[in-house]
């Protein structure tokens, strides 16, 4: 089975403005023939191409709202991040009731799984088998990202499934138990990002996802708007499971909190992320515990998200307090304690592109984009459609490119035809030459 993505690319919308392939984390764009072309083998879905393209040519693949039809028993999970894309809104009881109002029958807060994994990594921190520090795998962008990235820290990865994953496996034994058969139920995860579409429909470290379908938070965003302008207080059920520990997950530094763990590092932003790991990697990083988001602000900035994360960031600090202060919760306990938290497999590095199936053969080429590099003007302008100099040079060697395509090296090299032109004028054939024919 190939690799499936949930970023893609609308070509038609493509502009090949070349924003896109300064900002993708593992280099996995290029633009070719004016437009933008992902390499499937180096996408980790992290989204930041559909944050920056100002033509909005990258998008997420998610369902529609219409495919929980298919089942007779419709269930929303939704993620913590939704609460806050609301102005006004304290109560996550009123988004949870604008839920079952646009045709869902069940809703379980993804926020309340949160507090289980919470538990459960203390628990794996404190037998203190895993390789320190040991990294957060709450992000699937992250995980990706060190499979190909950073190889060496693989073992440093808490063995831990999702809170996505976990409250849908909750959630269908529930049901189940309650004398729903499996076949009829549809789970849908209510996301902000693009990466937790694809590990839902091609998870990496478990058999099977208990998760039917994905929808954009953005889409939902617009299904809930009028029917939460509508809502009356006698309106609206209580159907909150989950503490502000749980919700706070959402916002970077969140699981680190509600992990009780002191001696850690929260880092948000991809950039921030690579710089963190690359510290860890040259053993220059003293910590037990990170917690890695590739969004700025965390799930709050998801590219999949209405609001701007600085204001979600905002209202989550007073969502939190609201529900520390006032909340009220449903007393219905779905927590299953025989429900596998750990993952089914272990992961696996990614092996980028190679050079050459011969080794020999990949070193010379290894060789030949070092002393290609060396003559190009390093400046990663990014006019040539790569990200970098050494990127391009990669790219020429590899016969994805030609020297030309720098315009640097195309400019020296027309310098070079205009001044050989210019002593080629000079010269007559002998026939003609007078000066030759004296001589």
């Amino acid at each position: 089975m190939g690799n499936y993505h949930s970023v893609t690319l609308d070509k038609n919308r493509c502009i090949g403005c070349t924003d896109c392939i300064k900002r993708c984390p593992t280099e996995a764009i290029r633009v070719r023939h004016s437009k933008a072309e992902i390499t499937d083998d180096l996408c980790i879905d992290c989204g930041m191409c559909i944050r920056v393209c100002k033509s909005q040519a990258k998008r997420a693949l998610t369902d529609s709202l219409d495919k929980i039809n298919k089942f007779k028993y419709k269930v929303a999970i939704p993620a913590p991040t939704l609460y806050t894309q609301f102005k006004k809104l304290r109560d996550p009881n009123i988004v949870l009731t604008a839920l079952k109002k646009i045709g869902f029958d069940e809703v379980f807060e993804v926020a309340k799984a949160a507090e289980v994994v919470t538990a459960y990594s203390q628990k794996l921190l404190e037998e203190g088998k895993i390789n320190r520090p040991v990294i957060s795998s709450a992000c699937p962008a992250i995980v990706k990202l060190i499979q190909m990235r950073f190889p060496s820290l693989i073992d440093n990865v808490m063995p831990i499934i999702s809170p996505k994953e976990a409250i849908a496996r909750y959630a269908r034994q529930y049901l189940i138990d309650q004398g729903l058969e499996s076949k009829d139920i549809g789970i849908f995860f209510i996301t902000p990002c693009a990466a937790k579409v694809t590990n839902s429909r091609q998870p990496q470290t478990i058999k099977t996802s208990d998760v039917d379908g994905v929808i954009s938070m953005k889409d939902i965003y617009l299904e809930l708007i009028p029917v939460i302008n509508k809502l009356q207080p006698e309106d609206i059920e209580i159907l909150q499971m989950s503490s502000a520990n749980g919700i706070g997950w959402a916002a970077s530094g969140g699981e680190g909190l509600a992990s009780k763990v002191y001696n850690l590092v929260a880092v948000d932003g991809i950039e921030n992320v690579i710089t963190i790991l690359e510290r860890v990697e040259n053993n220059k990083l003293d910590v037990d515990f990170i917690e890695c988001l590739a969004c700025v602000n965390g799930c709050l900035g998801g590219p999949l998200t209405v609001e701007n994360s600085f204001v979600s960031t905002n209202r989550m600090g007073k969502i939190k307090k609201y529900v520390k202060q006032q909340g009220k919760t449903r007393d219905l306990n779905i927590i299953n304690p025989k429900i596998r938290l750990k993952w089914d497999y272990g992961l696996e590095v990614t092996h980028i592109r190679k050079l050459d199936d011969n080794m020999m053969v990949a070193l010379t080429k290894m060789e030949q984009i070092d002393d290609l590099h060396k003559t190009l003007p390093r400046i990663d302008c990014g006019s040539c459609g790569a990200p970098t100099c050494k990127a391009f040079a990669e790219d020429v060697v590899r016969g994805d490119a030609i020297i030309e395509d720098c315009i640097f090296m195309l400019r020296e090299k027309v310098r070079s035809m205009a001044e050989e032109m210019m002593a080629l004028s000079g010269m007559l054939p002998p026939s003609i030459d007078q000066n030759r024919r004296e001589s």
